[in-house]
């Protein structure tokens, strides 16, 4: 069964995930750590890696039965289909989000028109072409896919 890209409510990713798994659907919602600090405290908070994006594992003739689960806004839409995603992407997003040791990272100086290779990064045979730099993001094109993505160094 094909991987859907369905469209949240700001701010409902999780909860949304939750919904749909208690139906009997499988949904993803990738997540990463971020510390963030009020007045008196910080906290480790768990934030979305797609914000109001979750991906949902359903068969076609299923797909309308998200809607049922408050919260849940549309589907994604690619060349007038539905939004597909691969298992292999699905892998890919799931190691990121598990990986906690950083520790052998190297950062060097990303200039527009870089070409950069995705493959380490789970993407199959796929190169991102660097259009933009600022501060510590960048953004990367894919031109395999027809998306733009924003990458944190």
């Amino acid at each position: 069964m094909p991987w859907y890209v369905l469209h949240t409510k700001p701010q409902n990713e999780k909860k949304v995930a939750d919904r749909l798994t208690a139906m009997g659907i499988t949904a993803y919602c990738p997540t990463r750590t971020e510390v963030k600090q009020w007045s008196d405290r910080k906290k480790k908070v768990e934030v979305p890696l797609l914000p109001s994006m979750i991906l949902v594992q359903i068969s076609e003739k299923e797909r309308s039965l998200v809607f049922q689960a408050p919260g849940a806004v549309r589907y994604m839409f690619w060349l007038g289909k539905p939004a597909e995603v691969t298992d292999e992407e699905v892998e890919a997003l799931q190691a990121v989000q598990n990986h906690k040791n950083n520790q052998n990272l190297t950062v060097e100086t990303i200039q527009p028109g870089t070409k950069i290779d995705l493959t380490s990064m789970g993407f199959k045979a796929q190169n991102g072409t660097v259009q933009y730099v600022s501060g510590n993001n960048y953004w990367v094109v894919l031109e395999g896919l027809g998306y733009v993505i924003k990458m944190e160094i």
